[in-house]
């Protein structure tokens, strides 16, 4: 039994062995017949890609033909250019050659031309000298026959037409003096006319009045206060007069002062709304519009400096320009006539080729003096060239200001145009408000004041009644009596006149001796 269960034990591991060999043969023939598949495909591959090989290598040879063919074409053309350049440089050098030879003859010809002409001078020096010679002996000969030098003929010769054509001479240069005059003067109205047409401004509207409303009549005998306190202090404060008569519902600010005017209504229109009308409210809202207007000043004077194109001006100088904003001159507000005479000035200064911005300046300027001749005596030019040095003005503009109203002579043009620009816009219909008949009443009162003192003669009022010019009988009127007399007339126009500036008093002594030779 042990042999028999050995042998089927045996018997059984050699069909286990089989049965696992067979299995083994099986997958090693399936990975043979895969891998026998694996190399035919890839044998199909290398098989195209020697065939794809092969025909590269068939159109590489072709393309090498292709270039070699090409390149056997553009060297025979390369040859055939260089051939023709070749050819035609040929052709060049022979032209140049034969331009050369030909050059070669003109210089000859030239070089013999330049002897013959060296020849032909020096026989003309020799002919001139000849000349020269035989024209001496022929004057020599004439003034032996004349018996008058060259010189004295010359003077005789020279006389003899002088008084023979002088008439003639004369009047042809006073007829083209006249014509060139006449010239000048319409070309001069042409360029003011059109100056005046391209700027238009408004018309006179300033007065030397100012007129408050009032809520009710009431405040009237506020205003006035007790014994007039309120008026009195209000007047003093402000430096102006207060009008209060049967008007209803308004009152009168007079004065001559502009700006004067303008703190004394604001403050008293502050001090309507307040309601609180004393000596001590008054004099506390009076400096603060007196602030107020002075700030206003100031942006007055940047505005007309900005509109006109003007920097580099101090703050302190725009106060004074911008204070002319409440300053009259005939009901014409001084700050726009001067930018107005800018404007002009430049029109005018561009036409005649002036310095534009000396005329600007210069017209903006030429009134400054005016915004302190109610503080500073002397003229209001004198005031005013005096405020431009002190701020470092240009000389060529100091010299506009001065010249203006020909106090100096104008000796620039662009003195001229300030000074026709200030007529002009002076002149205009509207400028100014105040009538003929008040303006030579204005005169005339001045005049009769200079008069009614013993010894005078004779009294002018000029310069629109800035100045008076008084001539006195130097039998009764002594080199003394004569500074005493302008003090005393100077002194009776200040109690009996109202005017706005300075009045200059001029007394001229003049003393003449006449005797006859008999």
């Amino acid at each position: 039994m042990p042999n028999i269960s050995i042998v089927v034990a045996l018997v059984g591991g050699a069909l286990i062995g089989l049965a696992v060999g067979w299995s083994l043969f099986s997958k090693g023939k399936k990975i043979s017949s895969t891998l026998q598949a694996q190399i035919n495909e890839q044998e199909r591959e290398l098989s195209k890609a020697q065939s794809k090989l092969a025909d590269a290598r068939n159109q590489i040879k072709i393309a090498e033909n292709e270039a070699k063919a090409a390149a056997k074409d553009i060297v025979n053309e390369a040859r055939l250019a260089a051939t023709e350049l070749e050819a035609k440089a040929e052709k060049d050098q022979g032209r140049i050659e034969e331009k050369e030879r030909a050059l070669d003859v003109k210089v000859k010809e030239v070089e013999r031309q330049r002897g013959t002409v060296e020849t032909l001078k020096g026989e003309l020096e020799t002919e001139k000298q000849e000349v020269s010679v035989a024209a001496a002996k022929h004057r020599e000969a004439l003034e032996k026959v004349a018996k008058l030098s060259q010189t004295e003929a010359k003077k005789q010769l020279e006389t003899e037409l002088e008084k023979e054509f002088s008439e003639y001479f004369a009047a042809q240069i006073r007829l083209k003096r006249e014509e060139m005059e006449g010239e000048a003067e319409d070309k001069a109205r042409n360029l003011m006319a059109e100056a005046m047409q391209r700027y238009a401004s408004e018309v006179s509207s300033e007065s030397t009045a100012t007129i408050v409303q009032l809520p009710s009549d009431d405040m009237k005998g506020k205003i006035i206060g007790k014994e007039g306190r309120n008026i009195i202090s209000f007047e003093q404060a402000t430096g102006v007069d207060v009008i209060i008569d049967d008007t209803p519902g308004a009152i009168v600010l007079s004065g001559f002062d502009l700006a004067r005017r303008y703190v004394a209504k604001l403050a008293m229109e502050k001090l309507l709304q307040d309601g609180r009308i004393q000596p001590a409210r008054i004099e506390e809202v009076v400096g603060k519009m007196k602030e107020q207007v002075g700030k206003m000043m100031l942006e007055f004077g940047k505005r007309a400096v900005e509109e006109l194109g003007i920097q580099g001006y101090p703050q302190d100088l725009l106060k004074i320009i911008g204070r002319l904003r409440f300053r009259t001159s005939y009901g014409q507000n001084v700050l726009k006539h001067s930018v107005e005479m800018a404007h002009l000035g430049k029109m005018l200064a561009e036409e005649i080729g002036a310095d534009v911005s000396v005329v600007t300046e210069g017209c903006l300027l030429h009134d400054v003096g005016k915004a302190l001749d109610h503080e500073v005596t002397g003229t209001h030019v004198e005031i005013g060239v005096e405020i431009c040095k002190r701020f470092k003005i240009r000389p060529e503009v100091i010299h506009c200001v001065a010249a203006h109203h020909e106090d100096i002579p104008m000796a620039t043009p662009e003195a001229f145009v300030v000074a026709a620009v200030d007529a002009i816009s002076g002149a205009r219909p509207g400028a100014r408000r105040e009538s003929i008949e008040e303006y030579f009443k204005r005169l005339r009162n001045l005049e009769d004041v200079a008069k009614s003192f013993d010894g005078v003669t004779r009294a002018f009022a000029i310069s629109a009644g800035r100045e008076v010019r008084v001539f006195v009988d130097t039998k009764k009127i002594d080199d003394l009596t004569q500074e005493r007399l302008a003090k005393d007339i100077a002194k009776k126009v200040e109690a009996e006149l109202t005017y706005p500036g300075v009045i200059k008093v001029n007394v001229i002594r003049e003393r003449r001796i006449e005797e006859l030779a008999k």
